[in-house]
């Protein structure tokens, strides 16, 4: 039965009931690091019962074992013993179903001759071994105790404390020590003995090593099959010491040995899987926002004087200027008013609606006297009143995609974005806009390099250090900077498809699509637009048309020419594993394309900030509506055959199971066609006809998905 491991690391931050890290890689035992509270766990292959108990057994650890030295008075093994017994006793205690847990898993190991005693006779075995298999599997193997034995077994077993539990390994171990020292002499005094009687009356000086261990080998000795063999040999080469072989060790100096625990221990390395596909685990890094955000003020500022500053070419009176552009901007945005109101209607009747379905209704204690004279059929008499509460005060995070692939939609896009804003002013919601891009020069004052906008480290994500996110608008500044803020990059966007007599400043250009990097900072930048605004709910609006590119993380590399390894960095490939410290979490990037590791990102985002709606908006060509469509459903599914018809209906769809709240696609052409109802004096019937059809199928497909974001943001 195949085990899932992400299930069994929820498992063990349940049993931690804190927000334990949970691994699992290719190591042969587990491993909890007290500091850092990450519980590394090999890839057992096992079954369900063994993986259960085994990981509640770490837990155990991870809870109960104190982050102190090792007692040096006594050895591992002897420690691992009792601090074993008492961890799982007191998990058992604390989850009372755990003890059947514990029970069918050893029961398992035990069917499964995990402490290698088949055909051995328990009896013989040492204390500690006995104590190792009596508190494991005692009730599938008949364990017994002398009277001098039973003293030690009940200070183990009643051990609450760590100090308790060294105690009992302390005296466990000494037992033990004491038993095989015993057993040692006893042992050599045969030996001695026996050493005397094969002795020759003149000396045995003409005996040779070969005839005695030929009579050795003839007797019947019950310590023919020991290491007394090695004693006999070593005392025939003329040695007076009762020593083993040539190293002088005394039998003093022996340990005595826990063969069940090593057993044990074999056993558990041979499940753990190396399957050669190491699991790698990354974390968001913390971005520097003053690293990041191009300030808003900064920015036009910037804009205002390179345009000041700036030639217009000779020739150039052929392409538009500013006052030409600027009339095109004042002429959309007379004609976008309708939209705009058409979403303030709307955000108010279900704002409005919301709040009366949230309404309570007490009574007053006050009689109604105008129903007072239906006493005897009414017992309700006393007048009511509704409290409406209050609605949540929102805010809106706009990321617009500033990459070279929108160049031919750009300012069609920006369009929705402006209805947007003056949306958002009219009903005094905040908002920033921001725009990602890897060309905005952003140099520091000190040295004139550009520093890295997070901290490098290994396991983190990567993040590309000429990353930045330009903060084109925010309701901070008053109605007319912001007029002349949306005009500015109205001009910019506009210049990307038509030649004009100004240039695009520097930095505005158009570059990648650095999406992945903008989730992380999001990180930052949300709970800090929200506690500056005071606000209690806020969405996240992303405008884009593409993918990011692929993710990378670091890592420590050792080149083998190398003394030292280098942080470098490698690619995020299927065992990778998303970990979120704050949440104690994990997301899986076990995904076929770099857009499921957006999704992955916006996953862990959206649970980061359970306050927050995620929108994205993804600008489509005609023909990349199905293919997109068939990401996130099957063809056979009935939802596909939904969102197909309405990408042929309507030229946009909204889809519900992507890493996004709602994932609203829309038609590059329809974006396009967003003119009014406009026909030439001359025009046939038919031209009116075809123009007006065309006219309403684009303000249908704007009021549907207006219509749905507003729902979410209401």
């Amino acid at each position: 039965m195949t085990v899932q491991h992400e299930i069994k690391s929820q498992l063990a931050k349940l049993l931690a009931t804190e927000d334990l890290m949970v691994e699992h890689k290719n190591v042969e035992t587990a491993q909890f690091n007290v500091h850092t509270r990450v519980l590394q766990l090999p890839n057992w292959n096992t079954s369900n019962r063994v993986y259960d108990m085994l990981v509640a057994h770490e837990v155990g650890h991870a809870l109960f074992t104190p982050d102190v030295d090792p007692p040096k008075s006594v050895p591992h093994t002897f420690m691992n013993i009792t601090e074993d017994v008492r961890i799982e006793k007191l998990m058992k205690r604390k989850y009372m179903g755990l003890a059947k847990t514990f029970y069918r898993g050893y029961n398992e190991l035990a069917d499964d001759d995990f402490f290698e005693i088949d055909g051995k006779d328990v009896d013989t075995l040492n204390l500690a071994d006995r104590v190792n298999l009596y508190f494991k599997i005692g009730s599938f193997v008949n364990i017994s105790f002398s009277p001098t034995e039973t003293p030690i077994v009940n200070l183990i077993k009643d051990a609450e404390t760590f100090d308790e539990a060294v105690s009992a390994a302390e005296a466990l171990y000494n037992f033990c020590k004491q038993d095989e020292e015993e057993s040692d002499n006893e042992s050599s005094e045969q030996v001695q003995q026996l050493s005397i009687q094969q002795q020759p009356a003149t000396g045995g000086d003409s005996l040779t090593g070969d005839s005695d261990t030929d009579s050795t080998d003839d007797t019947d000795s019950p310590i023919s099959n020991t290491d007394g063999d090695d004693t006999l040999e070593g005392g025939n080469r003329g040695s007076n010491n009762p020593s083993r072989g040539n190293d002088n060790v005394t039998p003093l100096d022996l340990e005595p040995e826990t063969q069940t625990v090593n057993a044990l221990d074999k056993k558990l390395k041979e499940l753990a899987e190396n399957n050669g596909s190491e699991s790698v685990y990354v974390e968001i890094p913390k971005v520097n926002l003053d690293k990041v955000i191009v300030d808003n003020k900064i920015l036009h500022e910037r804009i205002r004087l390179e345009w000041e500053t700036s030639n217009i070419s000779e020739g150039s009176d052929m392409f538009p200027s500013f006052k030409e552009v600027d009339a095109k901007y004042r002429e959309f945005k007379r004609n976008a008013q309708k939209e705009v109101n058409y979403l303030v209607k709307e955000f108010e009747c279900k704002k409005s609606a919301d709040a009366y379905a949230r309404a309570t209704t007490s009574k007053t204690g006050v009689l109604n006297t105008s129903i007072l004279h239906t006493y005897k059929f009414n017992e309700d008499l006393f007048k009511k009143i509704t409290v409406i509460p209050d609605g949540k005060n929102h805010g809106l995070v706009f990321i617009l995609d500033w990459s070279g692939s929108m160049q031919g939609v750009i300012e069609d896009t920006l369009k929705q974005l402006y209805n947007l804003i003056w949306f958002c002013k009219k009903v005094n919601i905040p908002f920033e806009v921001y725009a990602f891009t890897f060309n905005y020069p952003l140099w520091t004052e000190e040295d004139g390099v550009r520093h890295s906008v997070y901290e490098k480290k290994e396991g983190s994500l990567q993040m590309v250090d000429n990353f930045s996110l330009m903060k084109f608008f925010t309701s901070d500044v008053n109605s007319k900077t912001l007029e002349e803020q949306m005009i500015n990059i109205y001009r910019i966007a506009y210049a990307f498809r038509s030649y004009t007599q100004y240039s695009i400043p520097l930095g505005l250009d158009l570059s990648g699509t650095p999406l992945n990097e903008t989730i992380m900072a999001l990180h930052q930048i949300l709970p800090k637009f929200k506690e500056e605004n005071k606000l209690q709910k806020v969405q996240c609006v992303i405008l884009t048309d593409g993918e990011a590119g692929q993710l990378t993380y670091h890592k420590e590399v050792q080149r083998h020419w190398e003394d030292e390894p280098y942080l470098g960095c490698g690619y995020i490939h299927r065992n990778a594993v998303l970990r979120d410290r704050k949440l104690g979490t994990t997301y899986s990037f076990n995904v076929d394309g770099w857009a499921q590791i957006t999704d992955v990102l916006l996953n862990n985002l959206k649970d980061r900030f359970n306050d927050m709606n995620l929108i994205g908006i993804r600008i489509l060509s005609p023909r990349d509506g199905n293919v997109f469509i068939r990401r996130y459903h099957f063809t056979e599914d009935k939802e596909f055959d939904r969102l197909v018809k309405d990408w042929k209906k309507d030229k946009a769809f909204a889809i519900k199971t992507s890493g996004y709240d709602t994932y609203f696609g829309l038609s590059s052409n329809a974006l396009a066609n967003d003119d009014d109802f406009e026909v030439q004096e001359d025009a046939t019937k038919a031209q009116i006809k075809r123009a007006f059809v065309k006219s309403l199928k684009n303000k249908k497909m704007n009021k549907k998905v207006l219509s749905e974001f507003v729902e979410l943001v209401a």
